[in-house]
């Protein structure tokens, strides 16, 4: 009777768990990996479903009624969210994104972004915090989100026919529903929206300049598209190099139709390379993960929905904050083990991958993107 029974879902990815040291010290408000890269940015996966079945995250083959999500009691509370948020604001971390699978899904996220609003960074600034969404819920939920707190949603959206775009999210949802949900996302002031765009060669790239004319033309440069190469993350979703199409093409493409001119960066560690209009028609971003590598500039960590904190989106394994946020240790040793593995922190897959070096001969895992959010 008194046996703890943990689901199997739990263990589908290695986790140890994370040391607390001997003599744990307060946060600095700032700390660095072995190569220099502070941590300021933590992305939050809220759920590990989703209501789409895109080919290169969540393929319905792989994906499907009987894939073994994680039951709700293994899920972080929302207390236990903002528990572990707060220390890492502690480490220096100033910007929070919420993700999933599809974070709407996650009943009453409303209130878990109010929590996560009430925090502050050291100077007593608000956080950013963000949320990630494929958009569908979003029309009914916009309003909500605003009022708790939230500041900005990144849509993602793979192409602007009807029936491409069915074809990518394989469940017939129509595109009509994601620009609705754009719309009221800007009306009830959370932009600028970013759009996001896996490209997939022959799949859709023939979408690319169609997207850059239509969010160019619409919602008076307050809407920004950004194209990302489509990854090899997890191990489901049959990544083959050839189904890459570099940004750089993209870029070119897309100046042939509007001519473009490069920006500078607008943070510290920021994924997506800027390009403007030389019209003024507003700007677009390119995500270049596997062509031109980021890593070295990368200050991101990642928690999964079961409480895994992940260093890098191409991690095999995890480290296991829930035991620690269960098991009755204290803020002070649960902040000094999360500095700990930021400080021994070398991840750099992308790069690695380019050398032809990343994950040789491992036999490990890759966590699937809809577990970790991207």
């Amino acid at each position: 009777m008194g046996e703890k029974i943990i689901p199997l879902a739990d263990h589908r990815y290695a986790a140890s768990v994370p040391l607390i040291p001997e003599r744990p010290a307060a946060p600095s408000g700032h700390v660095a990996d072995r190569l220099g890269r502070p941590l300021r940015d933590l992305r939050i996966s809220v759920t590990d479903r989703c209501n789409f079945r895109c080919g290169y995250c969540m393929p319905k083959e792989v994906f499907d009624a009987r894939y073994p999500f994680l039951p709700h009691a293994s899920l972080l509370s929302f207390e236990e969210i903002t528990r572990a948020a707060r220390l890492f604001v502690a480490h220096g971390v100033h910007k929070l994104r919420l993700t999933g699978g599809e974070p709407l899904l996650r009943k009453n996220l409303e209130r878990l972004v109010a929590m996560l609003a009430a925090l502050r960074c050291a100077d007593g600034r608000p956080l950013d915090l963000t949320l990630t969404t494929n958009g569908s819920l979003l029309a009914r939920k916009a309003r909500t989100l605003k009022d708790a707190g939230l500041q900005r949603v990144t849509v993602s959206l793979d192409a602007l026919d009807d029936a491409v775009f069915r074809r990518m999210n394989d469940v017939d949802f129509p595109v009509e529903d994601v620009l609705e949900g754009i719309a009221e996302a800007l009306r009830c002031g959370l932009g600028p929206v970013k759009v996001n765009m896996v490209v997939k060669r022959g799949a859709n790239d023939h979408e690319i300049v169609p997207m850059a004319r239509f969010f160019r033309e619409h919602f008076g440069g307050r809407v920004v598209l950004r194209f990302i190469e489509y990854m090899d993350v997890g191990a489901t979703n049959g990544w083959r190099m050839a189904e890459v199409l570099p940004s750089a093409e993209v870029v070119a493409r897309i100046d042939a139709a509007f001519p473009l001119e490069p920006l500078e960066a607008s943070a510290p560690g920021e994924t997506a390379q800027r390009w403007r209009y030389r019209d003024g028609g507003g700007e677009i971003g390119v995500i270049s993960s596997v062509t031109r590598a980021f890593c070295r500039d990368c200050n991101r960590a990642r928690l999964s929905t079961e409480g895994k904190l992940y260093t890098c989106l191409f991690a095999s394994q995890g480290h296991d904050l829930r035991v620690l946020l269960r098991g009755g240790y204290d803020d002070e040793d649960i902040a000094a083990a999360v500095g700990a593995l930021w400080a021994g922190r070398e991840d750099r897959y992308s790069e690695l991958r380019g050398a032809m070096q990343a994950d040789a001969g491992s036999g490990q895992r890759r966590v699937e993107m809809h577990y970790i959010g991207g």
